[in-house]
């Protein structure tokens, strides 16, 4: 498996040239809450489809 340092050069280097600093940091981000979600899921923490259908119409009802 490919380190975390090599993944994050990687990303980086096929990004845009112009690329800004809140580019990158974003990116990091959203890729680290993916990773987070995805290991919580293998994990069996995760909630089934039918539960988030439920959940959004209780908020949707307020």
């Amino acid at each position: 498996m490919e380190a975390i340092k090599e993944k994050v050069i990687t990303m980086i280097q096929n990004m845009p040239q112009d690329t800004s600093v809140e580019d990158i940091m974003a990116e990091l981000y959203f890729r680290y809450e993916v990773d987070e979600g995805l290991k919580q899921l293998d994990e069996g923490k995760g909630i089934s489809h039918e539960e988030v259908e439920k959940r959004i119409k209780k908020w949707l009802k307020r």
